[in-house]
């Protein structure tokens, strides 16, 4: 049997697409390692149905409901007073370079459906989304960017990162032999509970791993059905707040892009894929050093005032920071989280030199000034509130419920969008300010907009994504010298379209030692060092209260882009020395951590974990010891050893520090020896190919 068939190439991975010989569909044909398409496909099936038809069995690329009616489908649609469904036909494809559309029409709804495929170069990152043109008015209840399709030959693993706030990225795994399985947010925003992200294993042989990751920083879903036959069938796409999304005659609508990546190495070996991903999204700006911050709200909270942030600001500077952030508390009505927001000026009592002699002096220490900002809420008892009522999310006749004691204005109108941009450049424009800290700690409750027509027409959730990303597009543009990190109450908004437009991002707002480390495994799963911000706090533990030293707290951090959250002026002379020679250590190291290739060694659950960088002949070992250090080893005692991987087994290895030299081999098998104790309970290894 004959039927065209395209195949997308990346630099290590290929993925085959042929007409179905069952129906007017799209069908997975291959997808793995380079010229896994020469072959009988492994997707390929009986055609023997029960009691479901050729579409509910087919390993789809997307189909609408209507053609398959029984086993999910990633379209439904209806038209005024009409039954939901879609029949269409194969209306001719487009090849482009790295690049492949394929269209579909049905002529009684008028609807035009174009499956979109892109190869992104450099990396095995295949971008899919879904282009839906009306010629008349119609109902989207249901508008996936994607489905893929994965064969397993039992128990599909699902690996997925879930938590809550304070608690973000752990890395969780559950085997499903069939059923259905859904992570997702109702939040605006990604949300804590679930990173809009997910791995698929073969349980019986985990060596591959596939990927998916949404781009899109609202309401979203991410649903894998483990299907008769051995196949997982993994959809994606957003969520619309109404239930649906009118498209009107003429008018086309495109779906979030969702992200598929395929690495024949595992979680390890995918982890790499999408850091390589992310460095390529970060484009140019990846070049930039991300300074050493020191962010003063641990040390200060909302007390901010000019003497004790200079104060501050001058420790900061003697131990290596680069640049200093004043966060919550600097503007006009801000003495708690009660008020002010919205009113982004700064405290002139806090200030009494003036702003701008505050930041000249902090300058003066020869380091970078930033600021934090909410763009996206407002204090009820705010000025901007008395004028402009309207701004924020709320439903008539019912109550403004508060959050965190505030409301959130509502960013898909343009109005709103226009104040955002006019405050920070009015911020930016006149003051010598280099870094913003973009945070969001509540999500929308009461979301409507009277006045803008009926509810169900308006798509709200998209609305403010648009406007969200207006604003840091102009930031982008306007602002191009400004670094800019994402934060929202932690790690509830961090995906693609941000990790695009910020430069780093705020994993979540504990900052424990093991707490943290947990929290950054698994955020490394699916993001890149060069853009995960991390700071040395005195936080201790909530969720597990072991205490852990200095070294401990600053090798972690250094895993990332280093920050500094700790009250300075408690330290004791000989800490600060510590932290110097600490942050020293990371100026040396941060571009290979940042550009290299990374691999996770171990887990926070072993006694001894890392995260290994490589990058030219330099290879960057963080080692954490995660066991017990208030005892002595049973005898004889052996230094625990952390295996390394990915190294040339027969070069050799001096370490920088000692001196020590080790064959390739030798650390592939044994390991790097580390003699644990409470006084020594983290090393950062440095070792530079001979």
């Amino acid at each position: 049997m004959t039927y065209q068939r395209w195949t997308l190439r990346t630099a290590n991975t290929s993925y085959t697409v042929r007409l179905s010989p069952d129906g007017p569909w799209a069908e997975l044909d291959a997808w793995g390692p380079l010229g896994v398409e020469d072959g009988p496909s492994a997707l390929d099936w009986s055609r023997r149905t029960h009691f479901i038809t050729p579409a509910d069995a087919a390993p789809a690329e997307y189909l609408p409901y209507g053609l398959r009616p029984f086993t999910g489908s990633e379209l439904v649609v209806r038209g005024p007073g009409e039954d939901r469904g879609v029949w269409w036909e194969f209306d001719g494809a487009e090849e482009s370079d790295g690049g492949l559309r394929l269209a579909f029409t049905d002529e009684v709804t008028g609807l035009r459906t174009v499956l979109c495929y892109q190869t992104v170069p450099g990396t095995d990152v295949i971008l899919r989304w879904t282009e839906f043109t009306a010629t008349a008015e119609l109902r989207l209840e249901r508008l996936d960017s994607a489905a893929v399709n994965i064969p397993v030959t039992g128990a599909a693993r699902l690996t997925y990162l879930a938590g809550q706030w304070s608690q973000e990225f752990q890395r969780t795994q559950v085997d499903l032999p069939r059923g259905t399985f859904t992570i997702g947010s109702l939040q605006s925003v990604p949300g804590h509970a679930y990173a809009p992200w997910l791995a698929v294993q073969d349980a019986q042989d985990v060596q591959s791993a596939y990927g998916v990751a949404l781009e899109w920083p609202g309401n979203w879903h991410i649903t894998a059905e483990a299907e008769p036959g051995g196949t997982v069938r993994v959809r994606a796409g957003r969520v619309p707040h109404e239930g649906a999304v009118h498209l009107a005659p003429g008018e086309t609508l495109t779906t979030p892009r969702l992200a598929c990546a395929f690495s024949p190495d595992g979680l390890d070996g995918l982890s790499r894929v999408w850091h390589r991903y992310e460095r390529r999204l970060s484009g140019d700006r990846l070049h930039r050093p991300r300074k050493v911050l020191y962010n003063s709200w641990e040390a200060t909270g909302f007390d901010v005032e000019a003497a004790g942030q200079l104060e501050l600001a001058k420790v900061a500077a003697d131990i290596g920071a680069e640049l200093f952030v004043v966060d919550d508390g600097w503007f006009t009505g801000r003495a708690d989280d009660t008020g002010g927001l919205g009113d982004w000026y700064p405290d002139p009592e806090a200030f009494p030199q003036g702003f701008d002699r505050f930041v000249a002096d902090v300058r003066a220490l020869g380091l970078d000034f930033g600021l934090w900002v909410e763009p996206e809420a407002v204090s009820p008892g705010s000025r901007l509130y008395a004028e402009h009522p309207e701004w924020v999310y709320r439903i008539d006749g019912r109550p403004a419920r508060l959050v965190r004691n505030q409301l959130l204005l509502d960013l898909g109108r343009t109005d709103v969008q226009d104040f955002v941009i006019g405050t920070l450049d009015r911020l930016l424009g006149a003051h010598g300010i280099g870094y913003l800290k973009w945070d969001m700690n509540r999500p929308p409750t009461e979301r409507g907009r009277p006045g803008a027509g009926p509810a169900d027409l308006v798509d709200l959730d998209a609305e403010h994504v648009a406007g969200y990303l207006r604003v840091l597009d102009h930031l982008r543009a306007a602002h191009p010298d400004v670094t800019v990190e994402g934060c929202a109450g932690g790690g509830g908004r961090i995906e693609h379209a941000t990790l695009a437009r910020t430069d780093v991002v705020w994993p979540s707002d504990n900052t424990a030692p093991l707490d943290r480390l947990r929290i950054q495994h698994g955020f490394l799963h699916a993001h890149a060092p060069h853009v995960m911000s991390s700071w040395v706090t005195d936080a201790p533990g909530i969720f597990d209260p072991r205490p852990r030293s200095l070294a401990f707290r600053f090798v972690n951090a250094m895993c990332g882009v280093l920050g500094i959250g700790a009250d300075l002026r408690a330290w004791t002379p000989e800490q600060r020395a510590e932290a110097a020679r600490w942050i020293a250590r990371y100026k040396e190291v941060r571009d290979v951590v940042h550009h290299g290739e990374a691999r996770l060694l171990g887990t926070p659950d072993d006694p001894t974990c890392g995260v290994q960088y490589d990058a030219g002949d330099r290879t960057v070992v963080a080692a954490l010891s995660t066991g017990r250090l208030d005892g002595a080893p049973l005898l004889p005692g052996r230094p625990a050893r952390l295996r390394l991987r990915g190294l040339d087994p027969a070069a050799r290895y001096r370490d920088t520090a000692t001196g020590t030299s080790y064959g390739g081999a030798h650390l592939l098998h044994h390991g790097l020896p580390f003699a644990w104790s409470a006084e020594h309970d983290a090393d950062l290894v440095v070792l530079r190919r001979l």
